[in-house]
């Protein structure tokens, strides 16, 4: 039998709003203080990941925070004839203050403050929960720019995102701000039926985790909100059931899956060996596991 409209219903509702929203902007204030080792550059704190997006579920609440340097920035030029290229190498020079340099920074300032609780990761630095404070993760970023254009430093065209390096030194390029504002327009362009799905699709993801369906991580939120951005908008409509049930019709009989983008627009959604898409064999599966889990609720 089908999921009940009114289970559907309970997992489409946010998660902690007042909680993430005090754990962000005291750990904001923390970043910015007048007494951080990188306080004279320029830099700009925000909000990336599903608490910045309103996807955020009850079970899954940590606040996401970008810390970005933009005195130095890492850039695409594949786009770029030789010409170009040529112009863009005599037009700048090497940083002195570098990415290392930062992260090392604003890691210090987080431990000054947080002590034991913050922990460096492959890609972010943690900090644990603590009493109202939710969990947090914080990505030390520089600016990346994705050129199509260069003559000059003030004739140029690029794309802005962010770009960081795992411990294994890989860079990794992203664009949360272009992500969060296409899906808030598909999301309106929906009736608004993309984001309350977001969130049923991730309880749908803890639920067949827990019953064994699939396993853990391979279904990341980042990538279910870039699945149900492609899904055609008049496919979300009148109930989540109906939501629900053509959203995995859609993508199992009529999607050209090579095609699919990532919210983003700057990368396809599903290929392989890339830190910014999703494996289409973890895509089928989390499709077919939904299945599962709805034919035999």
């Amino acid at each position: 039998m089908p999921i009940p409209e009114s289970q559907l219903e309970t997992w489409s509702h946010q998660g902690s709003v007042t909680q993430s929203s005090n754990t962000y902007n005291t750990i904001k204030n923390v970043l910015e203080a007048s007494t951080t080792p990188y306080a004279g550059k320029n830099f700009k704190v925000f909000l990336q990941g599903s608490y910045g997006n309103d996807t955020n579920i009850y079970a899954e609440s940590d606040v996401d925070i970008v810390i970005r340097l933009d005195d130095c920035f890492h850039s695409d030029l594949e786009s770029l004839s030789d010409d170009e290229k040529s112009a863009y190498k005599q037009s700048f020079s090497d940083a002195t203050y570098t990415h290392a340099d930062f992260k090392r920074d604003v890691l210090s300032v987080l431990q000054r403050q947080y002590g034991s609780a913050v922990k460096s990761g492959d890609k972010a630095i943690a900090i644990d929960a603590n009493g109202s404070r939710r969990k947090s993760d914080v990505i030390v970023a520089t600016q990346f720019r994705r050129y199509f254009k260069f003559r000059s430093a003030g004739d140029s065209k690029y794309v802005e995102g962010i770009c960081f390096f795992n411990a294994a030194g890989e860079r990794i390029a992203n664009y949360p701000k272009q992500h969060s504002a296409n899906l808030t327009s598909r999301h309106q362009a929906s009736s608004e039926w993309l984001k309350p799905m977001a969130r049923v699709f991730k309880n749908m993801r803890s639920r067949m985790v827990d019953d064994g369906l699939i396993k853990a991580g391979i279904a990341p939120s980042y990538f279910l909100e870039g699945l149900l951005y492609n899904v055609p908008t008049n496919r979300l409509t009148s109930s989540y059931e109906d939501c629900v049930v053509n959203t995995l019709n859609w993508y199992r009989q009529e999607a050209s899956k090579t095609d699919l983008l990532c919210a983003n627009e700057q990368y396809y959604l599903l290929r392989d060996g890339s830190h910014t898409c999703w494996p289409q064999a973890n895509c089928d599966a989390f499709v077919e596991a939904a299945v599962e889990l709805w034919n035999e609720w």
